[in-house]
């Protein structure tokens, strides 16, 4: 995936939520905010872009997002765990929002062990529901440089939340 399927599916994400009268937020960590640069990229985005958190260090996941200290002991940064974790977080801070997406990864070219290996991100997904939120968490292991799997990492997430809201 690359920048031109972004630059296809944050507009039509857009659209989706102008329908719906939905905010987005998201928190980005191996995506270091380009996946709100993405966002903000398309034209008329104030009317449905709420905020971005780029939160890098582990401390800044527990500070900013409310990320439980233990969640990162026992399952680390780039865990789904985190990811849900971090993406319910955003909501909780962005009263405004709807939807948010996280991500956390690996992009490389160091970090990777043989369990969580370079091009591995997590993301999260969480939507209000009723008085609740519902999240949802994937990950996916993607090639290339740092930079192709940052940018693979927001389409994927921006085409991920597309399915995930679009009417059937």
């Amino acid at each position: 995936m690359s920048d031109e399927f972004v630059a296809v599916y944050a507009p039509r994400l857009g659209q989706l939520l102008i329908d719906r009268g939905w905010m987005f937020a998201c928190a980005e960590s191996c995506t270091g905010g380009l996946l709100s640069a993405a966002m903000t990229d398309t034209p008329g985005s104030s009317q449905w872009f709420d905020r971005g958190f780029v939160t890098y260090s582990n401390q800044a996941k527990v500070e900013q997002l409310g990320v439980n200290a233990d969640t990162l002991e026992r399952f680390g940064a780039v865990s789904e765990e985190t990811a849900m974790e971090m993406a319910a977080g955003v909501l909780a801070a962005a009263s405004l929002s709807q939807l948010a997406i996280s991500t956390t990864g690996i992009a490389g070219p160091d970090g990777g062990t043989p369990g969580k290996p370079v091009g591995m991100v997590c993301f999260g997904f969480a939507q209000r529901a009723g008085q609740g939120v519902v999240t949802r968490a994937m990950t996916k292991v993607f090639e290339g440089d740092r930079a192709q799997v940052r940018s693979a990492s927001v389409a994927f997430a921006l085409r991920t939340a597309l399915e995930l809201i679009e009417p059937r």
